[in-house]
């Protein structure tokens, strides 16, 4: 391993020490700038190879992975439960979320990549790892595709329990968006046939194999001709 790979290794496990060292993953300045700091060393250029590396390493990338899913939730859930339970009208607030221009920017380019790919409007889009705080759903929903109906699915029904009360107070909205909880690969063909398109979150799957068979599930179970698009965090 070169001298750059073993820097960058470095810089990697002084910032998941760092992380761990906050003993809480809950939104705060500190726990933002260090997966900050993370995903940039992440994105520079590198020749390392993560299926090569040591067991050790791959131990800590596998447990970054879970720490960093583990405060997307704690960040969803913060914001969810602050729009939903201090405003009458909770999608007057959205631009609350610190990275609710991001999703806007987001949503337009995934609707562009609709279009041009499909020949008509989807009547159902399935979304699968919604979450507590469903942006792409609501977003899409509202701004792009006004008369498709929203699947919303999620393991947890708190999850969706929250997600609901952001969409109640619109009625045109909540009579198109559903929730449901559960795991995708106990989705059914009969019920995955019913949908245009299917989102897969980028939090589904972390690990490379469960998200191969994450992926061959749906491929197997999806409607032919319709549509699987991953979405990944800009």
């Amino acid at each position: 391993m070169g001298c750059q790979e073993e820097q960058v290794l470095k810089q990697v496990i002084e910032l998941y020490e760092k992380i761990l060292s906050l003993g809480s993953l809950k939104p705060s300045k500190d726990l933002n700038k260090l997966f900050t700091q993370l995903v940039l060393v992440c994105l520079a250029p590198s020749e390392i190879d993560v299926t090569k590396l040591a067991p050790k390493f791959q131990e800590m990338r596998s447990k970054l992975l879970g720490l960093r899913a583990e405060a997307e939730g704690h960040l969803e859930t913060h914001y969810s439960t602050i729009i939903g339970n201090c405003y009458d009208e909770p999608l007057n607030y959205l631009h609350i979320c610190p990275y609710f221009d991001r999703y806007i920017k987001r949503c337009f380019l995934e609707y562009n990549i609709l279009t041009k790919y499909s020949t008509q409007v989807p009547r159902r889009v399935a979304m699968i790892g919604s979450g507590p705080l469903p942006l792409t759903s609501i977003i899409l929903a509202l701004r792009h595709l006004p008369a498709t109906q929203f699947d919303n699915y999620d393991l947890d029904p708190a999850a969706n329990e929250m997600a609901a009360r952001l969409v109640e107070s619109d009625s045109n909205l909540s009579s198109r968006m559903h929730f449901h909880t559960k795991n995708v690969m106990s989705i059914g063909k009969d019920e995955l046939q019913e949908y245009d398109v299917v989102f897969l979150a980028a939090l589904v799957g972390l690990e490379r194999q469960e998200k191969i068979q994450v992926i061959q599930h749906l491929a197997q179970n999806m409607a032919p001709g319709s549509d699987l698009l991953f979405i990944f965090d800009l």
